[in-house]
């Protein structure tokens, strides 16, 4: 009797369908009060120790090199704080027709928020990119997007952006910094172990991803988020945003390619700049000013990021899954 194996070329990567089917199960089975805060620590406490992992298996001369890689770390900067506002504020003039002006002031709120550190890393890992210079690119953005974020928010939006918060620092440290300075601390020990079992850093990387992505649907299912805006423009919404993220993931893998940077660097460039963090925004998104009229406008704009965020996060890495498997099919192709 022969056994039932997995094809091993199938039309969509198997890794699309865990991400479509972890959304699915945020939708029926969100988590809710202590199973919220057990799924949230479990993905806090999977990125911690995705980052120890890291600094176990990385040299210290690599984990310089990728330190001191100033001009990815310039160009991930250019992509998330200049190319993508500039692209938020180009889709004024889809209002009225595809979005409401909440709809906007979200969209463009999104495009002003730092990078995300952990699912660049992550997708820089699988694809086999330079991970050392993600992992500083990454953690740059998010410690510039602190600062800047409500920088350029009080700029186009009328100061409803959040300000700078020491805490978000000490998370940043306390959550990546020290579990890496660990890693590298103990990597004389059990340096070797982590490099000779590869699919465990592997199942930690996709693990997390899928981990943050269930907590962040499931956070915006029973706030309610979808039920904020019509079927006709939510529609609308990701179909700009799918737009967004394609126009970026070409800028940057094409863009990288004209300054010269290797394939490597390529794609730590492309999935360091072109996501951006659900961790850093949505608190920023959710604060809600005292008073008035000018109050009542602000919420009414911060209803509209809490769309923006999830549908952009979550088409954001299907479609990253999608350019894996795109490449990975081609290397094997191009194989003798």
């Amino acid at each position: 009797m022969k056994r039932l194996s997995w094809p091993r070329r199938l039309p969509i990567d198997p890794y699309i369908l865990l991400l479509l089917g972890t959304v699915a199960l945020a939708a029926l089975l969100p988590a809710r009060g202590a199973g919220a805060d057990v799924a949230s620590g479990a993905s806090t406490g999977a990125i911690a120790f995705l980052f120890f992992l890291y600094g176990a298996r990385l040299s210290t001369r690599e984990a310089m090199d990728g330190l001191r890689h100033w001009r990815l770390h310039v160009t991930v900067l250019a992509c998330t704080f200049v190319v993508f506002p500039l692209l938020g504020l180009a889709s004024r003039g889809l209002v009225p027709v595809l979005l409401t002006d909440p709809l906007f002031q979200g969209l463009l709120f999104l495009t002003l928020v730092p990078s995300t550190i952990q699912s660049s890393i992550a997708f820089t890992s699988i694809a086999r990119g330079n991970v050392p210079a993600a992992i500083c690119a990454g953690s740059f953005s998010s410690l510039v997007g602190i600062v800047l974020t409500p920088l350029l928010a009080a700029a186009l939006l009328g100061g409803s952006g959040g300000g700078f918060s020491a805490d978000s620092v000490v998370e940043i440290v306390l959550q990546l910094l020290v579990p890496f300075v660990a890693g590298q601390v103990l990597r004389r020990w059990i340096g070797g172990f982590v490099v000779r079992h590869k699919k465990v850093l592997g199942l930690v990387d996709r693990g997390s991803i899928l981990l943050v992505v269930y907590t962040a649907f499931s956070e915006g299912m029973v706030r309610g988020v979808w039920h904020q805006v019509s079927p006709a423009r939510l529609a609308g919404l990701l179909a700009v945003e799918a737009v967004l993220l394609a126009v970026m993931l070409v800028l940057t893998w094409y863009g990288a390619k004209g300054l010269g940077f290797g394939r490597a660097d390529r794609i730590a460039i492309q999935f360091a700049g072109s996501k951006k963090s659900l961790a850093a925004g949505l608190p920023m998104a959710s604060r809600r000013p005292k008073g008035g009229l000018a109050a009542s406008g602000a919420c009414s704009r911060r209803a509209g990021r809490r769309p923006a965020y999830w549908l952009y996060v979550v088409g954001a890495r299907c479609a990253e899954c999608a350019c894996m498997a795109s490449r990975g099919r081609r290397e094997l192709s191009d194989r003798p």
